[in-house]
């Protein structure tokens, strides 16, 4: 996959691609290539851009075992920390076991929110995994095996885990 109209040479490119999966920042990537910081951001943007056009394009459902999560992002702020601290952006994960991610940022991880996502996402009869968090209750309800854990009590019990969705998450920033 190479970025079009873009002055970088082929193997400029691929090299920051590589940078980009490794979870490098696009000015350390710069750095590294040899080339202007900023034309390591702007790549980098562009190929979130193309990334999130990819996911837009695929309205396939889950099935099978399914990890739900969801996490904050951002807000560097010393002293604020978790869930309402300002500047957080919250998204919201789905997991197959053993197969794709979906990711979808939201306003907020309410019920309303994320139970259509999880429906438009998520085959009827299918098993789904996610921690205690409330807005999961509504699950008990619709047409999937539901399993919980308490993340207080323990991480993982046979199956019942979500630690694959929760690794893919970069480390928050927290």
């Amino acid at each position: 996959m190479y970025i079009k109209h873009c002055k970088l040479s082929k193997n400029k490119q691929l090299e920051l691609m590589k940078y980009f999966i490794a979870g490098a920042t696009a000015r350390t990537a710069a750095d590294l290539v040899g080339i202007h910081r900023n034309s390591g951001v702007r790549f980098f943007h562009k190929l979130r851009e193309k990334i999130a056009l990819k996911q837009q394009d695929r309205s396939e459902q889950f099935g099978g075992s399914i990890e739900l999560d969801e996490s904050d992002f951002g807000g560097v702020r010393k002293g604020k920390r978790g869930r309402g601290a300002a500047g957080k952006v919250a998204v919201f994960g789905i997991l197959k076991r053993g197969g794709k991610v979906y990711t979808q940022i939201v306003l907020d991880t309410k019920t309303k929110i994320l139970m259509p996502i999880i429906r438009s996402r998520i085959e009827p009869d299918s098993i789904v995994y996610n921690d205690c968090w409330r807005s999961y209750n509504a699950l008990d309800v619709f047409e999937f095996k539901h399993y919980r854990i308490n993340h207080s009590k323990l991480f993982a019990q046979k199956q019942n885990h979500i630690n694959g969705i929760e690794n893919f998450y970069p480390s928050r920033g927290y």
